[in-house]
Order: structure tokens, then sequence, then C-alpha cells
């Protein structure tokens, strides 16, 4: 069982911390309209260890860690309970964001691949989510790209093999969501947040999200 103790500590020494399928539409939007919503989702002068519009925990703010030895740089790690993304930097270092996870038993802890990476992705609800919510269905056939697309900003989708499981790290234009159990699958980020991350991330890297159940919460 993947638990947090296998790659968390503590801030001091080291940190040993909405399921949706893409819509394949024809039409995308332009670079300059990326651009006007990556502005319009990016506070004013924005300094991601301490802009805070959204009213979040302090501790939830982008955070530089130190990060356990023999970690793989590249390499993402959710921890369920204290509610952090790590991703691990070369040199010893991880950046720390806060995130939202599935509710219930919708969670899905696993070692995952990111095979495909969105800006301004589409979005369409699965089955399940529509039977589980019938306001839903009227995204049927799919929402298109923009701040209150359910996906945000950016997408990383999560691969087991060649399968994909139809879950996704990705943005959130409801931001207030962090920290708690919101989404339905998915691990959710402040759209500002995972724009900064995004470009960091390579195609093929291992997400690692540990249970929720198991992992040992974080200390401060």
């Amino acid at each position: 069982m993947l638990t947090r103790r296998h790659f968390i500590q503590t801030t001091t020494a080291l940190f040993s911390a909405t399921v949706a399928s893409p819509l394949f539409a024809d039409t995308w939007p332009t670079e300059a309209q990326k651009a006007e919503w990556d502005a319009q989702v990016t506070p004013p002068a924005f300094d991601p260890a301490t802009s805070n519009p959204w009213g979040l925990h302090p501790r939830f703010l982008p955070q530089r860690v130190v990060a356990k030895t023999g970690l793989v740089p590249g390499d993402i790690h959710v921890d369920a309970v204290a509610r952090y993304l790590y991703h691990i930097e070369e040199g010893g270092t991880a950046m720390r964001y806060g995130v939202a996870i599935a509710r219930g038993n919708l969670y899905e802890p696993g070692v995952y691949t990111i095979k495909r990476k969105v800006r301004w992705p589409h979005w369409t609800p699965t089955q399940s989510m529509i039977e589980r919510d019938p306001e839903n269905a009227r995204w049927a056939d799919g929402m298109e790209p923009g701040p209150q697309n359910a996906l945000g900003s950016r997408a990383l989708y999560l691969y087991v093999g060649d399968r994909d499981t139809y879950l996704r790290i990705h943005g959130t234009p409801y931001p207030r969501s962090i920290g708690g159990r919101a989404s339905s699958g998915c691990v959710r980020m402040v759209m500002a947040h995972i724009n900064e991350l995004y470009p960091n991330v390579e195609i093929g890297s291992t997400a690692h999200l540990y249970s929720a159940e198991d992992s040992v919460t974080a200390r401060s």
C-alpha cells in the first residue's frame, strides 16, 4: 500500500506529503484567447508564495521544500491526507502545492503515467458522473474550454499502461475547494498554480497518488 511515509518527512528536513474524458472537438481557442484566459485566472502581480485572493489556508500556497533522497526528479506525489501535491526537482528539492481530492470512495490511489497534457482543455462528463449528478447531462456533448470549464486552465492526463484512466490533475474554477474532498475522482489545483507547474511536467512522468486512509498526516 502506498503511504505518505514512503516519501515525506518534515518541512525542516524532507517531505519524507472531476473524473473527465477529453472532447476532441474541431474548434480550439487561439493562442491569443488562451493568453487572455491565463491573465483572467492569474492575480495581478502574482507571487505564487504570497498571492491569495482565493482565501486559502496559507499552507496551501506553493512552497519549495527539501525532497527526500532518492526520489525521481520530475515525478509527482500526492498526499491525500495533507492535501499536498509535490513535484520533485533536480538538486534535492520539490515544489509543494495545495490540492483537493475526490469525494468519498471516488479517490483512486495508485501509480500512474502522465501521457497527455493540455492547455485549456475541453471536458466531457462520463456516464457515471451524469448518473451521480444529472445536471451534468447538459454537458454530455462536451464543455468548451474557458475559465468556467471543469478542468480549468490545464490538465495532466493519468494512464495505466496505454489505458486512459479518466483521472486528471487539473485546474478548477472552484479554488475554495482546495484542501477538501470535492471532485469526482481527479486532483484539483488552483488554476494559477497549475499554470506554474504545467511547463515543468514532462510527458512520461510518474504520478503517485497515496491512500487517504493510510497516509501519515503532515507535520508543520
